[in-house]
């Protein structure tokens, strides 16, 4: 698992690690030298990922959770100091989707579980591991959010809202943590291939659209997980040492220019 070691010595939570961006970071942080907590709630997924990781030389503990679940979160967070007794770096990435409904056909249940998992389980993950690393005045959060938390156009309502929401949290916490030497920042990735934008990439595909993905980025093209994972692992190491409460958009340009529909100026 040769890198450059940037991580080496330290300990990282990664919730959502099962696949996509999170099993990406989980890899890329593992050649880094960092040992891991590693968290989803496809337990099967979590556990392949894990062994992968562990056969390759790298140090793991991995646990079912559900991170809309307040006790779950906890108990992740102590099952990795207990295993390692410190944390150094909280990669609060879990997410779902939500739904696409129009908005007079919106769910309050659809609303109340993207919120419960997209904002609540980074402030849960970030509530649980602040003490302890205000204790050792260190620390970096890297919370995943989306670029449809900075314009519409990238997801549903609620999706976009509580993506919104993260960054905002973001920010908060970050006013409130960096008299302790810890930095919070975020990630906003454009239009991932991952789990969570398969049902996107499958219809492109049956259509005979794909070369449409990613087609009104500035790069033309649609990203990867390993080039998000990349960004977070820049803001959870020293290279970004005085950056805290900015919110990073990954997304091949596509926040940098006016996106009207059907043409861009």
């Amino acid at each position: 698992m040769a890198g450059r070691n940037r991580l080496e010595g330290r300990v990282a939570i990664i919730t959502g690690a099962a696949s996509g961006i999170g099993e990406a970071t989980a890899r890329l942080f593992a050649k880094e030298g960092a040992r891991l907590g590693l968290a989803d709630l496809n337990e099967d997924a979590l556990n392949k990922v894990a062994d992968q990781i562990t056969k390759a030389g790298g140090r793991v503990v991995s646990n079912k959770t559900d991170v809309s679940n307040e006790k779950e979160v906890k108990t992740l967070v102590d099952l990795t100091l207990g295993e390692y007794s410190k944390v150094d770096i909280l990669v609060n990435n879990a997410g779902v989707m939500g739904d696409l409904a129009a908005i007079d056909a919106q769910d309050g249940n659809v609303w109340h579980h993207v919120y419960d998992v997209n904002v609540l389980g980074a402030v849960y993950g970030t509530k649980y591991i602040a003490g302890h690393m205000q204790e050792r005045r260190s620390g970096a959060i890297v919370n995943i959010s989306s670029v449809a938390g900075i314009r519409s156009g990238a997801g549903g309502n609620a999706y976009s809202a509580s993506k919104a929401a993260v960054i905002n949290f973001t920010q908060t916490s970050a006013c409130d943590l960096g008299q302790y030497n810890i930095r919070v920042n975020c990630i906003c990735p454009g239009l991932i291939e991952t789990g969570m934008t398969k049902m996107v990439f499958d219809y492109a595909r049956e259509k005979g659209k794909e070369e449409k993905l990613g087609s009104r980025c500035e790069l033309r093209r649609y990203g990867r997980p390993e080039e998000v994972a990349s960004t977070i692992l820049f803001l959870s190491s020293d290279d970004a040492s005085y950056m805290t409460g900015q919110a990073l958009a990954v997304d091949g340009g596509n926040t940098a220019s006016l996106n009207l529909p059907g043409m861009k100026f």
